[in-house]
């Protein structure tokens, strides 16, 4: 590679690195907890979860305690389990009955518990869980400016990874092998930076290639509308299979009652190993309800199998049929085969742990291209002022990224003790906390000391979240084990494991060296 061509390709990975650094951050280390965000959501309500992969089958009963709160003759209903939860989404459309009550005109969208019947708005059935895995595409700015901001950083991630690798080609293989701790600081750096990044590549280069793809997608097929579809939204949607049919309201109530279950139980048996995750129903109770039972098979059975089924409710008609097995097509591989690789969720806990270790070795490879471009700025050939400048630059950054690891594991014990939190509480909780040790350490003008802090601090913290749990809900390591609470019990012994590792780091951490302020 001729030396021009290479400084140009060093520079821009160097400032498309130092430019995205703190918002990646905050996508990795809130990304890499966003893989536990079922667990921390049953953890933090102490439930445990019917069925991990299915909404509960009896929808029969669901239905029942609806029709005892809601008037839904003429409703659209959707029930749709997208997380592993307890509860279950579901939406009312407004009824379409002329002489509906003025309630029932109203759409509905809230939170059901099929134990207990309890319903939740999306305010209070806010979590810890939900809060990391929104933070790490910024959906708490303001829509769609967060959603695109962090699609816009994936992007130029993706631009940085690809630099990167042509700017260490030649010696990629060979410095991957190389670590020199006793050397100068930015060799200690160089080194980290370089192996670091080596290992965590594949799985980086999937997440930029996905994450721009998930936020940026309305930006690619915008021009669309206009230049294929000539402005015609939803044609677009029905061929991108993302608009539900419509079926025409005949205002004919249907006195004789009919079970739900039974169209679940007639899929299920259609198809082995089918997992039910979305029943909707159309026109309830009207002449012309018709029900659509929607889910996949088991990933282990095949890696992207959407079907779906479409009953005439009162005749038990099949009006529309796709085979999981057979009628996959390649749109259904696009988007499911996207969804898979960035959700991790096809490889049960041992993917999910590996995906956070090396969402976290993401952070750390960009923590220390930060103090690489630090170093390499703090030597006595470059003015006073400018050394000045880079320090604190530098020093904001790690403040503003170290913190997160402390504020992260006092939100735990926080959503414990104000169990349920609720939305406003962890926004202000978190991004108080969060503000508040990010100037302190600022202030306090030391990298050094904001590393082993945080690293103290959340150790101190992930140590207590067990505790916690226990005292405020009874539920302890070894009775959630007898009880076969997998997910409550996982996030316990992965707080003490994880709070073990980085007091280990914060107690073998040395200062290497001062850098000047």
């Amino acid at each position: 590679m001729a030396k021009r061509t290479y400084n140009i390709l060093f520079n821009l990975h160097t400032v498309s690195g130092i430019v995205i650094s703190v918002a990646l951050y905050v996508i990795f280390f809130a990304g890499s907890f966003s893989f536990f965000r079922d667990e921390i959501v049953n953890w933090e309500r102490n439930e445990g979860v019917i069925s991990k992969k299915e909404i509960p089958l009896n929808i029969d009963s669901v239905i029942d305690s609806l029709s005892d709160n809601y008037q839904l003759y003429g409703r659209d209903i959707s029930i749709t389990k997208y997380y592993e939860e307890r509860r279950v989404n579901v939406s009312l459309s407004a009824s379409k009955d002329s002489l509906a009550t003025n309630d029932a005109k109203v759409s509905q969208f809230f939170y059901l518990d099929p134990l207990t019947y309890s319903t939740y708005t999306y305010i209070n059935s806010y979590s810890l869980g939900e809060f990391l895995y929104r933070l790490h595409f910024f959906a708490q700015i303001y829509y769609p400016v967060g959603y695109y901001l962090s699609g816009f950083v994936a992007f130029f991630f993706l631009f940085a990874i690809i630099t990167g690798v042509l700017v260490h080609w030649k010696k990629i293989v060979s410095n991957f092998f190389i670590f020199r701790p006793w050397s100068k600081l930015k060799t200690i750096w160089t080194d980290a930076h370089t192996a670091l990044g080596m290992i965590g590549l594949p799985f980086q280069f999937v997440y930029a290639v996905t994450g721009a793809f998930f936020m940026l997608k309305l930006l690619i097929v915008a021009p669309s509308v206009f230049t294929i579809y000539g402005g015609n939204q939803a044609k677009l949607y029905e061929d991108l299979e993302y608009s539900d049919p419509t079926f025409q309201f005949e205002n004919s109530k249907e006195n004789s009652s009919i079970s739900l279950n039974k169209f679940i139980d007639q899929t299920k048996a259609t198809w082995e190993n089918f997992n039910v995750s979305e029943v909707k129903i159309y026109n309830f109770g009207d002449s012309n309800m018709h029900v659509a039972i929607n889910g996949e098979l088991d990933k282990k059975t095949k890696f992207t199998a959407p079907g779906k089924i479409i009953y005439k409710a009162y005749t038990g008609e099949i009006i529309s049929k796709k085979d999981p097995v057979t009628e996959s097509s390649y749109l259904d591989g696009v988007k499911n085969v996207m969804f898979r690789l960035h959700y991790g969720d096809y490889g049960g806990y041992a993917l999910k742990v590996i995906s956070f270790v090396l969402g976290i070795i993401s952070c750390l490879v960009i923590i220390s291209g930060v103090m690489i471009w630090l170093v390499a700025r703090d030597r006595k050939n470059v003015p006073e002022k400018k050394r000045i400048f880079y320090n604190r630059v530098a020093r904001i950054y790690l403040a503003i990224c170290l913190s997160m690891y402390p504020i992260t594991a006092a939100s735990f014990i926080a959503v414990k003790l104000a169990h349920p939190a609720g939305q406003e509480f962890i926004y202000w909780f978190y991004f108080i906390g969060w503000l508040l040790l990010t100037v302190f350490f600022i202030l306090k003008k030391d990298n050094h000391f904001t590393n082993k802090s945080c690293l103290l601090l959340g150790s101190i913290f992930g140590f207590l979240i067990p505790l916690v749990n226990g005292l405020t809900t009874g539920n302890w390591l070894w009775e959630s084990f007898a009880a076969g609470q997998d997910q409550i019990l996982f996030i316990d012994v992965f707080w003490i494991i994880t709070a073990s590792i980085t007091l280990f780091a914060a107690l073998k951490l040395k200062k290497k060296e001062v850098i000047s302020s």
